[in-house]
């Protein structure tokens, strides 16, 4: 007779939940993510005066179109490693810091009257904020979300 307490040594085994599958839209809005933000980066190191609305172009527009270029470059190349190194809970926390900006950039917007620009970066940070909370398993705004797991 078994000892029904006593579970079978097969059912103890359960992989890492960083090597558990991503979900295919994930992968996909993470991949687009980061080409949006690559495209960004490229502009703004190729033609910048696509930055400006047609204002002349400075030597300040200059420099922080050089920062936008490379914090963007950073940004995408990170999230792409952590997609393809399936680092769950890191890529989990660069959506939400890239939802973030987005939602900066819907703020910065509005109050410069750019209406045309919001509703596209609220859908971006929007299915970021939810691929996240795929990822971390709950909401990003839940702080146990934040925290690694106990082990036991």
């Amino acid at each position: 007779m078994t000892d029904p307490s006593v579970q079978p040594q097969a059912d103890d085994f359960k992989p890492p939940q960083s090597v558990v599958r991503f979900p295919l839209w994930v992968s996909i809005v993470v991949i687009l993510g980061a080409l949006l933000t690559i495209t960004g980066a490229v502009i703004s190191k190729v033609d910048p005066t696509l930055l400006t609305n047609g204002s002349p172009m400075t030597e300040a527009v200059r420099v922080y179109a050089d920062y936008l270029f490379a914090r963007n470059l950073a940004l995408a190349v990170m999230l792409l490693f952590l997609l393809a190194a399936r680092a769950r809970r890191m890529l989990a926390g660069f959506m939400v810091l890239i939802a973030l900006i987005q939602f900066l950039d819907v703020g910065d917007d509005l109050a410069r009257g750019a209406f045309l620009l919001v509703p596209g970066l609220l859908v971006f940070a929007i299915v970021f904020l939810i691929g996240a909370g795929r990822l971390f398993g709950q909401a990003a705004w839940h702080v146990d979300a934040w925290r690694a797991p106990e082990e036991s």
